[in-house]
């Protein structure tokens, strides 16, 4: 694997995440937070899990592994969450450009939030954070279609189409 790959992958899941937290923002408080039939309970949930997923994988690229969770009451607001997203997106996007293909190819150890330590190559764990937001992205996109407010297509292939 290679650096110029996941910076790539890196700016697709940003430009992906920002066209459905646009249109989230056009939806009410109550429909942000009300309960769904999805393993997170509500909007508010999947996109906090996705967060807390970005956020605590880069912590393990870089050293640490944090035994805290973030929890959906801890962003009572859709701006408060979007707020949060942005700085962790900074952070995230400023360890991408920094990553070179010797450190993507070998191997990192980190304990999970239960205290069990793993070792993974970390270019895989990479592909999987932006693999596990296009998950929970899709989960989001059909709630929002259903709510009048599709995102309209998040396709990678759409991204290198139109990138700026």
């Amino acid at each position: 694997m290679n650096s110029e790959y996941i910076q790539k992958l890196y700016k697709y899941n940003q430009w992906a995440n920002a066209r459905i937290l646009d249109t989230v923002a056009k939806i009410s408080l109550e429909q942000f937070l009300e309960p769904g039939e999805y393993p997170h309970g509500s909007l508010r949930g999947i996109f906090v899990h996705t967060l807390f997923a970005e956020w605590i994988w880069r912590k393990r690229w870089e050293g640490e592994s944090p035994k805290i969770r973030f929890q959906p009451e801890d962003f009572p607001t859709f701006d408060s969450l979007r707020d949060r997203w942005q700085s962790e997106e900074e952070e995230l996007m400023t360890f991408t450009a920094k990553i070179t293909g010797e450190r993507l190819n070998g191997p990192f150890r980190y304990t999970s939030t239960e205290g069990v330590a793993y070792e993974n190559i970390l270019w895989e764990s990479m592909a999987h954070v932006v693999n596990h937001g296009t998950q929970h992205r899709s989960e989001a996109a059909f709630t929002l279609t259903k709510l009048g407010h599709s995102p309209g297509d998040l396709d990678m292939i759409l991204y290198f189409r139109k990138k700026p």
